[in-house]
Parts: structure tokens; sequence; C-alpha cells
């Protein structure tokens, strides 16, 4: 398929890249939010940002979403290493179900990760507050109960296992 053929494809289905400057602005707005209200937030090349709440390492990323919007995507992993058996799949199913914001899931290796996304035009003082405690409340919650399930480390198990080699 040539590449004008794969563009129009992929606009009928609904992959319209978002503009630079939609991505731009949202990512300064995060920027300038972080700067202003979380002080021990770090910044990398790759346009992420990462920030210690409790226990929890929230990752939070711009990405593209549709041409007129952005999303913001924060994330955490929470437990690596676990077994991943049917009863573990069942209660993260579940708790996906029960949870009013978020959700669980896997990554590449494996680990079991929490997630919330919203678009870049709602994000605000609030909006960002209110997520970062929900995020790291929900991890710090959950990883426990996870390895006890399935066993693993948390995410803080990792941070303090580095800090002793």
């Amino acid at each position: 398929m040539e590449e004008k053929e794969l563009l129009s494809a992929n606009e009928k289905e609904g992959f319209i890249q978002t503009p630079p400057e939609i991505i731009s602005q949202i990512d300064s707005k995060l920027s300038s939010l972080l700067d202003e209200h979380f002080l021990g937030h770090l910044k990398f090349d790759n346009g992420t940002y990462t920030i210690q709440k409790g226990s929890s390492q929230i990752v939070i990323v711009v990405r593209p979403y549709t041409q007129t919007e952005a999303c913001v995507e924060f994330f955490s992993n929470v437990v690596t290493g676990a077994k991943i058996t049917p009863e573990l799949m069942h209660f993260l199913l579940r708790k996906n179900a029960e949870l009013h914001f978020g959700a669980f899931g896997l990554i590449f290796d494996n680990t079991i990760t929490f997630s919330h996304s919203i678009l870049g035009s709602s994000l605000d003082e609030k909006s960002l507050k209110i997520i970062l405690t929900t995020v790291a409340v929900i991890c710090d919650h959950y990883d426990d109960i996870i390895v006890d399930i399935a066993g693993g480390k948390r995410a803080a198990d990792l941070t303090t296992d580095l800090e002793l080699e």
C-alpha cells in the first residue's frame, strides 16, 4: 500500500495525527503546572516527566490523540515479577470494573501497571493534583495485595534494592 493510500485509510479509521503545536502547547502547560506545584519532578529529553508520590513513581507523558486534541497519560509500575495467573488476571479485571478512574495493565515484560489518561484541554492544577494523588494511592494500596496473590516486587522494593547495591 502506498503512503498516500495508507494515510487515507488511517484517516478513515480515526488515526489522525495530533499537530505538533498542540502537543507542545499541552506539554508547556504540564511543565508549568509541575514547576509551580511539584518541585521534585524530573523532566527527560523525550518529553516524559516523573514524580515521586508516596512510594509510587508516576510517569507523565503527553501523547497524540486526535487532530485537535492531545492526551495526558499518567502511569506507574505497580508490581514487577509477579506470576501472571488466571487468578491474578481475574482480580485485576474485577478491580478495573470497580475503580472509578484508571486501569491496571501489563507491559511487555509482564510488569503490572496502573494508568489514567485525560484530554490535554482539561489539564489544570486541580485535575493534576487529583490524578497524581489517585494514581499514587491506588498503587500504594494494591501493590501489597498483588504481591500476596502472585508474588513479585513492588516498585518501592525495586528502588530500595537499587539503593542497597
